[in-house]
């Protein structure tokens, strides 16, 4: 956790405390009619306020992947592959496809991971050739 989001954290931890000691404050000080409605407020406001932030962080746009990692002969890419050959005694022919650009935030986010001889990246893959030739 970065120390920006430490102090948003709490400072969000310390609002939550203090309209949680007002709202008993307001129990008493007032009556529970009175309470009860204005619970009823900071209820729906805060309800608002973590609907929006729910929405943000599904559709906000993801950073650069946390690591990259390709095992003996295999392609692993943070963004998109044209074309990617791990077999032995492959031919190809014309240029390599240019993966179709698709809608939304590019990339994904964590790790991404190819295995011995495997294709992996965080966008799309035009072709991946993994066998041997002929």
């Amino acid at each position: 956790m970065t120390a920006r989001t430490r102090i948003a954290v709490g400072a969000v931890a310390v609002v939550c405390g203090l309209v949680t000691v007002g709202l008993i404050v307001l129990v008493f000080a007032a009556d529970l009619e009175t309470a009860n409605r204005t619970a009823s407020i900071v209820g729906a406001v805060a309800t608002l306020v973590g609907t929006t932030l729910s929405v943000y962080a599904l559709y906000r746009t993801p950073g650069n992947p946390s690591s990259v990692e390709a095992r003996q002969r295999g392609v692993a890419a943070g963004g998109s592959i044209g074309r990617a050959v791990t077999g032995d005694s492959v031919q190809t022919s014309g240029p390599a496809p240019v993966p179709p650009a698709t809608p939304g935030p590019p990339g994904r986010a964590g790790p991404i991971r190819a295995g011995e001889r495997g294709v992996a990246a965080g966008d799309d893959i035009g072709e991946a050739i993994t066998g041997d030739g002929p």
